[in-house]
């Protein structure tokens, strides 16, 4: 009995250093300075300074990145990630940017899963989206989910571009997965996503 008592902590210990660190990965995120393109370019040039093109619309631009689920609820209670089961997802996508305002937003996500010593490719998610763009890279997406796996609903998320270069923006997002159907519960999450847009 003290053992298993004694093995529980070490496993809540484990769940809770992983949030730990995870949540000071958002932080340190949100807190890079959000404005090193322009700060370069500034040091970079002469008195004779460059003028930045301004974007032409409509622009399609891609992206690359990943999305760990951090806690999810579901029939009354909460379960975490890394608690006997970790799933990782590479979300991909286009961003058809019709304004500095507005665009849409076109997403693939196959997760993998492993649980017991075993791992796969759980489901694949298409998440298309709409995207309201405001200013310091703030951009609120409202998804709409479709899985694989029968599951189906919607995910609001808040992204955050935290870091600018000539060719990469690098962004932040916390997403609220809100999910159906599959012949499960329902279920809301709390995910994660970290990843980079090819300017």
């Amino acid at each position: 009995m003290k053992k298993n008592l004694h093995t529980s902590k070490k496993v809540v210990k484990s769940i809770i250093a992983w949030q730990s660190i995870l949540m000071a990965i958002i932080i340190a995120a949100l807190l890079t300075p959000r404005n090193s393109l322009a700060q370069n370019m500034k040091a970079g040039t002469s008195d004779t300074a460059k003028v930045i093109a301004k974007p032409t619309y409509p622009k399609v631009v891609g992206y690359l990145s990943f999305i760990l689920p951090l806690e999810t609820f579901s029939s009354g209670s909460f379960t975490p990630d890394f608690n006997g089961t970790t799933k990782i997802g590479f979300p991909v996508g286009i961003n058809v940017l019709y304004s500095d305002k507005f665009g849409f937003s076109y997403e693939i996500t196959p997760t993998i899963k492993e649980a017991k010593g075993t791992n796969g490719v759980s489901n694949i998610l298409f998440d298309p989206g709409t995207m309201f763009r405001f200013e310091h890279g703030f951009t609120i997406i409202t998804r709409l989910a479709f899985q694989t796996d029968g599951k189906y609903g919607f995910t609001p998320l808040f992204n955050q571009i935290y870091l600018r270069t000539q060719d990469i923006n690098y962004f932040v997002s916390l997403s609220l997965p809100v999910r159906f159907g599959g012949g499960e519960a329902s279920s809301i999450g709390l995910s994660l996503q970290i990843g980079f847009i090819f300017n």
